[in-house]
């Protein structure tokens, strides 16, 4: 673990002063910065859970979900843009690129997922196993009903990643899904 002779050891030019935060993960071991990535994640998701039913509770499921559908509008766009940055990638990849980045979101680090049938102008992406939708399956709840957002959300990631790429939704809730998986989408690169 840390301890505040190692902190001091970091260079002040890395971080502002001040910034024990940041500071702070420069000294942990990768399994430490896994279990911060994980756990941050969680985090995040759990804020979204909590304001998605916060809106539920108080204005009913049709217009959080159409909130929340403006919310992930917004959201995704700004998530494909930095993984792409982080990444050092432009826009333009094409099916490969938007492969890597999905590995890259937030929900990867929480949710069981695989991008199958990948060729150079198609890929089909599976939800395997989604955190919020197997939470409301322990407790006894329907499925969420995400596919209108997720729409939204996979559409709006894979034409930042690349404009030339279409989205289709295979199968997601409220609709009937199999077993095997929770959603799964199909994206296509147009080739004009």
């Amino acid at each position: 673990m840390t301890n505040a002779n190692n902190l001091q050891q970091i260079p002040a030019v890395e971080q502002p002063e001040g910034d024990e935060g940041l500071r702070l993960l420069y000294m942990l071991s990768k399994e430490e910065l896994v279990r911060i990535i994980v756990d941050d994640a969680k985090n995040w998701l759990a804020h979204d859970g909590v304001w998605f039913q916060s809106l539920e509770r108080k204005y009913g499921m049709d217009v959080a979900v159409d909130i929340d559908t403006d919310a992930w509008r917004l959201f995704t766009v700004i998530e494909a843009k930095r993984i792409m940055e982080r990444l050092s990638m432009k826009p333009g990849g094409g099916i490969p690129a938007l492969v890597e980045c999905l590995k890259h979101r937030f929900y990867a680090r929480l949710n069981l997922q695989e991008s199958v049938e990948v060729s150079e102008t198609r890929a089909v992406f599976r939800m395997l196993d989604c955190r919020v939708q197997s939470a409301r399956k322990r407790k006894g709840l329907p499925d969420h009903p995400c596919k209108s957002v997720g729409i939204v959300e996979y559409s709006e990631f894979a034409r930042t990643i690349d404009p030339r790429i279409t989205t289709r939704c295979i199968a997601c809730p409220p609709d009937p899904h199999p077993e095997e998986f929770w959603c799964a989408w199909e994206f296509t690169l147009k080739t004009d």
